[in-house]
């Protein structure tokens, strides 16, 4: 009986570690990380395959087979080496949790923008920031440049932390490095644009329909630890009104717990964008405040680690 208890609750050790190891080392650069090997074979792939015709049908197929490459090796990868010892399961498990994190990482870099700001002033700031956003920074203002750092936290935050860990809940390994190459896809190749309108739009879709349920979950996770009634009617109200279908929901739910005014237009690459806004107050975001913010994304992190956790456990009680 012990024994089958020990199994149930197994999966719960890797998470766990995977978890603290994001915590305590976020992403350092000096590892290898299996983000660039994802990054790498899709830049190798794009410009042998991104030219002539039938671009869609080629960026679905390099798509679909890459994501396919990533989820199976590692299954089988998963399988022989569980097979081979138990310690050695455990090991891979818990590099990939901690690969498949950016909490620490996420926070880490909204704080170096936050302190750039601050400490160096407006141009220093939009240089910064530049590093983690998409959109142009060289008109921003301090205003634009923490708010656009709070839009980022929030949608990564579901990205880079609570879609993974749910795939992992489904999937195991296999399924949260599959994610993160279609999230590392979208990242790289789901543009609007001449060159990745068609090559990248079968990837931002998949991007899309993998992230629905997260990006949800992330608005009321947020909710929770918030305890805010006003971000759940934020949610409800402007969830739906972002240019992304997904994006919106964490944005939303975060400008609700702050009470401030997300969104609008913004210029990428040269041209403005139009974006509705989220929320109506327009009022000074605070340096003091992404202190705040931090503390939201670690318990939002902590509650969906928690809640798996809890599965865990109540899977294994009736053996019991």
């Amino acid at each position: 009986m012990h024994s089958y208890i020990g199994e149930s609750l197994l999966p719960c050790l890797p998470l766990l570690l995977g978890y603290l190891l994001d915590l305590l080392l976020g992403d350092p650069r000096r590892l290898p990380h299996p983000i660039r090997w994802f990054g790498n074979s899709i830049s190798l792939s794009e410009k042998l395959l991104n030219r002539g015709r039938a671009r869609f049908l080629k960026g679905a197929l390099l798509t679909i087979g890459l994501v396919a490459l990533v989820f199976i090796s590692l299954a089988f990868a998963e399988k022989w080496i569980n097979q081979l010892h138990p310690l050695a399961g455990i090991l891979l498990s818990t590099l990939g949790v901690f690969y498949g994190l950016a909490n620490k990482s996420l926070i880490q870099e909204g704080k170096a923008v936050f302190d750039t700001l601050d400490q160096q002033g407006v141009e220093a700031g939009r240089k910064r920031l530049a590093w983690i956003v998409g959109r142009d920074t060289g008109q921003l203002s301090p205003q634009q440049i923490r708010v656009a750092v709070f839009e980022t936290m929030s949608e990564n935050l579901s990205d880079g932390v609570i879609a993974p860990l749910f795939f992992y809940a489904l999937f195991g390994v296999p399924g949260i490095m599959a994610y993160k190459m279609v999230n590392t896809l979208d990242s790289m190749i789901g543009y609007h644009n001449d060159r990745y309108e068609q090559f990248g739009k079968f990837a931002a879709r998949l991007d899309d329909l993998l992230n629905f349920v997260p990006a949800r979950l992330t608005a009321l996770l947020m909710v929770l630890v918030s305890f805010n009634g006003r971000a759940l009617c934020f949610v409800y109200k402007y969830g739906r009104q972002h240019k992304s279908p997904n994006a919106g929901y964490p944005e939303a739910a975060l400008a609700g717990i702050l009470n401030c005014r997300f969104g609008g237009p913004n210029k990428y690459h040269g041209v403005w964008v139009p974006k509705p806004y989220i929320g109506q107050q327009e009022r000074p975001i605070s340096h003091p405040e992404f202190g705040r913010v931090a503390t939201i994304n670690h318990l939002t992190t902590a509650l969906m680690v928690g809640f798996m956790v809890s599965l865990c456990i109540i899977e294994a009680l009736p053996l019991i």
